[in-house]
């Protein structure tokens, strides 16, 4: 039980920081009018999460520690819905409520478009 937090721990650190990253990375390119990071990261890795998923379906005899890194602790500190929400409540709270709409709609649909590509593609390539 311990060993599988630590697990997630390291994983969860790594996501993390490649968030950020990303969050950086999104305001240098494209400015800070919009939260082009997080909306990437929330889709990107959901994509990868399909991938991620239907490739350990595919493996038999996979870790639970190699799931429990990867998928809870890489990706679930990497795709932020928390961070999401905050932006979200930031873009209301300016009275931004067109772009607030679009962020959600955008994030969510894209996000969920992205986990169904990447278990397609899983499933049909890997």
């Amino acid at each position: 039980m311990i060993s599988h937090a630590l697990i997630v721990a390291a994983g969860g650190a790594i996501g993390a920081a490649l968030r950020h990253l990303a969050g950086i990375s999104a305001i240098r390119l494209m400015g800070i009018g919009f939260p082009y990071g997080t909306m990437f990261v929330n889709v990107f890795g959901s994509l990868i999460m399909g991938l991620f998923i239907a490739w350990l379906a595919k493996r038999s005899g996979t870790s639970t520690e190699l799931r429990l890194f990867i998928a809870t602790g890489i990706l679930g500190g990497f795709t932020t819905f928390s961070a999401f929400s905050l932006d979200v409540a930031n873009l209301f709270e300016k009275g931004e409520i067109v772009p607030a709409m679009t962020y959600i709609l955008t994030s969510v649909i894209f996000s969920l478009v992205a986990v169904f590509v990447g278990l397609w593609f899983g499933r049909a390539i890997l």
